[in-house]
């Protein structure tokens, strides 16, 4: 009998069985899903004659349970089976069916029950009733069988609500214990998250009609890992799920598949689907619980209104849905970022990343449908990128882990790789290394993600990240992937329009990314010539501390082994040596002269005693046709007190985020001091608002007809509460002996609504003067150097200067 011949029907016996069992499993042209059925059907005939043999009475029915009831039999599964009946029966005859199948050696796990019996063991065990939901009818009265599924079914979809949270923490404490099958070495391939049993969790609840699965690839990804599963068996003669290293190659091999590592990436990349929609379905599920929750509170405040307080609130929900704006064409709905009515994503090319920004530094993740959208409708980015891509970028990797969930829904819909290219290669790329916990893909985020919580550490946080996110992009190329990374890092950033001088700095970092730890840990830094080879390597204190942090992010990302005390230890004793030898002070580029431009607007400003300002788009306009990233606003403003704080106030209050500005005097016409103040600003959301309102309301601040603070103060109380991430906390230092005509105080903070007009008005409440000053917005990070001195124009003393960025640290929280 051959295994397309087996059928519930035939008669087979024991010894027939085991021969067609063995004929079946080597037979070279029956494999994957077919294999897998033909299995199950030549099963379900032998336990079938076994039932007929056992003279089972009436009333009575052998069935399928469990992956068995799926018809998903591996080589070495266990036969799941329930022997079910509606009355008395012969005690004896369960054990004449399951004899035979115990003498033959198969593995079998078997229940005898009635229908009431089945639903209170369903009712009282999680695992059993999921086992249940997939009976499948072998022998006997198939009326019985059938009673029995559209029971169960019925049950689990009636208590859904409550059985769907027993059944996400149970997947949740199964995670935990075996860790992620995406990342491991050596994975469970149905336990981990991501494996065969969260596509039993997802067909689960997608059985109680309230949420279901995305099912894009779903299929194919627990096809794969069924398929490598059965190999595992046949390879090992084991009944194992877990792909041991000393396995990988025969599994490999069994599979047609070119190496072990080729065999992991498969491995992941299935995992990796069945994760994403795992996620996207237990965010569903909640949603739709949640609102079955609210749902009954509304109605019950409708039934009885006068409960609890002793009167009526009168208050309904309307039946709108709520969304926030997060973005230019992005909202909050649902506790997810989704695209605005209004978005346009066929004439938008950022709108990606803008989207996946927004999100992460609101600490949500992009919706299901908004993702599949974005992958289908947008197009690439030009090159080079648009400065708003480039920042929307470091925006993204500045949320830390928040960062995450984000970045895996725009790799699961291929928006990553679009938009870097040589991601791909990395891709679910295994790492052979004890050291390392992640796949290289993985490793980069986690460096990023790392990073991120190191940007108060560094004058260029956008730097500092990109090159997180880039340092192992080399992996996979033949040679040193330190030599191969700068090669790619320097096509990635002039891609990404960073100018050459960024673009040698993260090519720099990529190259030597590894040099700091192996130089700590294998040179004497007693050495002279040792501190001299990294000075000449990083050349910049500026660098050098860059290289210090994605030191520090990229081995605490790799796992606990590559970081401990020591080497931290040994690694910062050696950058303050060469730190020390590279000191040098800050320095800021000087302003040059004003342009006719400037000159002009300083003019108008000293004979009218008011704000003079001018509007023009951002000289690097975007090239795609749509929106410019903002607009160069010149403003100047005779000299006053508060003056910055007071200027940043009306900006914010017209939502108007600041990407760059500076700050200087000029003297036109010996008619006192004028303060040139020189921003690139962009809209938070909508359209920029006219010079002539931008004016006006500048004027009503000076005058002190407009109380910005108050204004701003009262904005923020009214609007809705939104989560947000942890971020690192701002840091306010003085840089010693970096100038010798005034004190200059750098801050680096999290950017944020209204913290220019902060830091002004914490400025000119500790009395001192803003003589320069240059800001700068580096994704989601500022970092800002402000020129102080005292009344009488002079740097502020040592003590006095600690206490004025101590305000300012105050302030800023």
């Amino acid at each position: 009998m051959t295994a397309t011949e087996a059928h519930p029907s035939d008669p087979a016996r024991p010894d027939d069985h085991g021969a067609a069992r063995t004929r079946l499993l080597a037979d070279p042209g029956l494999g994957g899903a077919a294999r897998r059925t033909a299995l199950a059907r030549l099963t379900d005939g032998w336990l079938a004659g076994l039932y007929r043999d056992a003279g089972a009475p009436a009333g009575t029915a052998l069935v399928a349970v469990g992956g068995y009831g799926r018809g998903e039999l591996s080589p070495r599964s266990d036969l799941d089976v329930l022997l079910l009946h509606d009355g008395p029966i012969d005690p004896r005859l369960p054990e004449r069916i399951w004899y035979p199948v115990w003498d033959s050696g198969a593995a079998l796990d078997h229940a005898v029950r009635t229908l009431d019996e089945a639903r209170t063991v369903a009712a009282d065990d999680l695992k059993a009733q999921l086992g249940l939901l997939d009976a499948r009818h072998i022998a006997g009265d198939a009326a019985l069988t059938a009673s029995l599924r559209s029971t169960l079914l019925a049950d689990w979809r009636a208590g859904a609500a409550g059985r769907l949270p027993e059944l996400q923490q149970l997947c949740a404490e199964r995670a935990e214990r075996h860790g992620e099958l995406s990342f491991l070495l050596e994975p469970d391939l149905k336990e981990a998250r991501g494996g065969l049993r969260d596509v039993v969790a997802l067909n689960a609840i997608a059985a109680t009609w309230l949420a279901d699965a995305p099912r894009d690839g779903l299929e194919a990804a627990a096809a794969r890992l069924a398929d490598v599963r059965d190999a595992l068996h046949l390879a090992t003669g084991r009944a194992t799920e877990r792909l041991s290293l000393q396995d990988q190659d025969q599994v490999a091999a069994r599979l047609g598949v070119l190496d072990a590592d080729t065999l992991l990436r498969q491995v992941y990349e299935a995992a990796r689907t069945i994760t994403y929609a795992s996620d996207v379905t237990w965010r569903a599920v909640d949603r739709v619980l949640a609102a079955r929750s609210s749902r009954g509170r509304r109605l019950a405040r409708i039934a009885f209104p006068f409960s609890g307080t002793g009167r009526g609130s009168g208050a309904v929900a309307k039946g709108a849905v709520e969304r926030r704006p997060l973005a230019e064409g992005v909202v909050e709905q649902d506790g997810e970022a989704v695209l605005a009515q209004g978005a346009r994503p066929a004439q938008d090319p950022v709108l990606p990343l803008r989207a996946a920004a927004a999100a992460a530094q609101a600490g949500l993740t992009v919706g299901y449908a908004t993702v599949r959208r974005l992958a289908a409708e947008t197009k690439p980015l030009p090159v080079p990128w648009p400065d708003e891509a480039r920042e929307q970028l470091i925006t993204l990797l500045g949320a830390g882990e928040a960062c995450l969930p984000v970045w895996e829904a725009l790799e699961a819909e291929g928006l990553i790789t679009r938009l870097l290219p040589d991601w791909e290669r990395v891709r679910c790329r295994p790492q052979r290394n004890a050291v390392h916990r992640w796949t290289v893909d993985r490793h980069l985020i986690e460096t990023a993600v790392k990073a991120a919580a190191m940007t108060r550490r560094v004058a260029r946080p956008d730097l500092l990240l990109v090159a997180a996110l880039l340092h192992d992009i080399g992996k996979g190329w033949p040679g040193d992937h330190s030599e191969a990374g700068e090669v790619i890092v320097r096509d990635v950033a002039a891609r990404m329009g960073f100018d050459k001088t960024d673009t040698d700095t993260l090519a720099l970092l990529v190259r030597h990314h590894l040099t700091l730890i192996d130089t700590a840990t294998r040179r004497d830094p007693d050495d002279p010539a040792t501190v001299d080879a990294l000075t000449k390597v990083v050349g910049t204190l500026p660098h050098l501390e860059l290289l210090h942090a994605l030191t520090e992010a990229d081995a605490t990302a790799t796992g606990p082994a590559a970081w401990s005390s020591w080497r931290a230890s040994l690694v910062g004793n050696l950058v303050a040596r060469a730190a020390a030898r590279l000191a040098g002070g800050v320095s800021h580029p000087p302003a040059g002269d004003p342009t006719a431009e400037e000159e002009r607007l300083a003019v108008e400003a000293a004979r009218t005693g008011g704000p003079a300002l001018s509007l023009h788009a951002h000289a690097e306009q975007d090239t795609t046709g749509t929106e410019p990233m903002g607009v160069e606003l010149t403003l100047a403003i005779p000299d006053r007190p508060g003056l910055l704080g007071t200027v940043a106030g009306v900006l914010a209050l017209h939502r108007l985020t600041v990407r760059s500005a500076s700050l200087r005097e000029l003297d036109p016409i010996d008619a006192g001091p004028v303060l040139l103040l020189s921003w690139t600003v962009a809209a938070e959301y909508g359209e920029l608002p006219e010079a002539a309102r931008l004016r006006a309301d500048l004027r009503r601040a000076l005058d002190g007809s407009l109380d910005v603070a108050r204004k701003l103060a009262e904005r923020d109380a009214a609007a809705p509460r939104r989560r947000g991430i942890a971020t690192p906390p701002p840091v306010v230092s003085v840089a010693p002996g970096a100038s010798s005509s005034a004190t200059i105080l750098e801050v680096r903070a999290h950017d944020a609504p209204g913290l220019l007009h902060r830091i002004g008005r914490a400025l000119d409440a500790a009395g001192v003067r803003v003589r320069t000053a240059h800001v700068s917005t580096l994704g989601a990070d500022a970092v800002d150097a402000f020129y102080v001195t005292d009344a009488e124009g002079l740097p502020l003393a040592a003590a006095r200067a600690a206490q004025v960025a101590a305000a300012v640290q105050e302030a800023l929280g």
